[in-house]
């Protein structure tokens, strides 16, 4: 699950619709990320990283104090 997405999205200022255009998916499918409900073809994550301007740690929620 993409833990870190919905945060990394609403601190970029963009909704499900604007990631989902930059990413040639629609914004159902940006929610399902979100939800946990599906994930991301392998070849989005690296798109869905530079859109968000993001760390792969980052966008799975990964945090350093772990």
């Amino acid at each position: 699950m993409l833990k870190g997405l919905k945060a990394l999205r609403d601190a970029k200022g963009l909704s499900q619709a604007d990631l989902a255009e930059q990413l040639g998916v629609s914004s159902r499918q940006v929610g399902r990320w979100e939800t946990g409900e599906s994930e991301p073809l392998a070849s989005l994550i690296p798109k869905i990283c530079r859109a968000l301007g993001c760390s792969l740690d980052q966008l799975w929620g990964i945090s350093d104090a772990a």
